[in-house]
């Protein structure tokens, strides 16, 4: 069942339910801090619409500054704001940003550990028509050995607001991972955002599996524990929406308690969330885990529906992942 103490949203399951982008959430997050904080700026790279940056360059045209097709630049740029007392955040697609500039960002932010929150968007296969050149499917994996650095994946758009928001109260350098296309609104305002911290959105007294999400697909695989629980297993499904720091204790009191552990990422499985929770689970009690995500392979264009049909990441892959962790037991 649903964890009522999150205060989720009621029509989650809903066929009407609420549909938003993260990336949403990031343009109003922007806005709310820049009435809150007058030294945070904001940086983009000839993407201001598609990025949602246009919310904040309309109301602060003073601290917004517009660096065209040159993320290398737009990097470096927002560096020595981020050592000046400025709060910088640099808008692109994460293919591009951390991608095409990922040594300008690791020399001159990460390694000077300069107050910079790199926001990455149209991540993942959910890019869809643009195809593989333009969705960022190992952006976690290329930026999470840098150290010192903190990473957000919201999972919706009231997150993503959230998730924007406290990265803009963090000193040091923050990647905030977002989405194009518009995904179900699975939180509310209500609903408690923790940096750091675990959050167990489908509860179970007896679970056999806990399900690790992250993102949008976070949604698949609580479609995956409605059916399940049709059929009698019992699972438990966590929001992982801090990738970096991960929270250890949670993952190891979760996998305790389940004994299995499934992953599931619109990312390379090399890497990324997944990774994360292995690397966690070898250097303490491992148990048996699958993962769900992209399986060493490069997406393509289509709608993400799709796609996440076709790259088996959807909840019936779900499903056969929870299936085959408990056969492994």
């Amino acid at each position: 069942m649903l964890n009522p103490d999150l205060k989720l949203n009621p029509k989650l399951f809903d066929k009407d339910v609420e549909m938003d982008a993260t990336r949403s959430g990031y343009g109003a997050g922007l806005v709310e801090l820049g009435e809150q904080d007058p030294n945070v700026v904001v940086l983009c790279a000839d993407l201001t619409e598609s990025t949602k940056s246009e919310d904040f360059a309309k109301k602060f045209p003073d601290r917004f500054f517009e660096v065209g097709v040159a993320e290398q630049n737009m990097a470096a740029i927002a560096a020595g704001l981020g050592i000046s007392g400025k709060t910088a955040f640099i808008s692109s697609y994460a293919t591009f940003s951390p991608g095409k500039n990922w040594e300008t960002i690791r020399t001159t932010i990460i390694y000077n550990d300069s107050n910079v929150k790199i926001a990455g968007h149209h991540s993942g296969i959910m890019t869809g028509p643009d195809g593989a050149t333009h969705q960022a499917t190992e952006d976690i994996a290329s930026v999470r050995a840098w150290p010192n650095i903190k990473i957000f994946v919201p999972c919706d758009a009231i997150e993503a607001k959230k998730a924007t928001v406290e990265a803009g109260k963090i000193k040091g350098p923050v990647y905030l991972r977002f989405t194009r296309d518009k995904s179900p609104v699975m939180t509310t305002e209500k609903t408690p955002f923790e940096p750091g911290r675990i959050q167990v959105f489908w509860t179970s007294n007896k679970p056999q599996v806990v399900i690790f999400s992250m993102g949008w697909l976070l949604y698949q695989a609580l479609l995956a524990a409605k059916e399940l629980a049709i059929q009698g297993i019992e699972v438990i499904v966590a929001n992982v929406s801090t990738i970096k720091p991960i929270d250890e204790k949670s993952i190891l009191e979760l996998t305790q308690k389940a004994g299995t552990a499934v992953s599931v990422e619109d990312h390379q499985i090399t890497g990324g969330l997944g990774g994360a929770i292995a690397e966690v689970l070898v250097r303490n009690k491992s148990v048996p885990m699958e993962f769900v995500g992209l399986q060493n392979t490069f997406g393509e264009s289509g709608k993400p529906a799709e796609l996440i049909k076709k790259y088996k990441m959807d909840k019936d892959a779900v499903i056969a992942a929870v299936k085959k962790a408990i056969s492994r037991k």
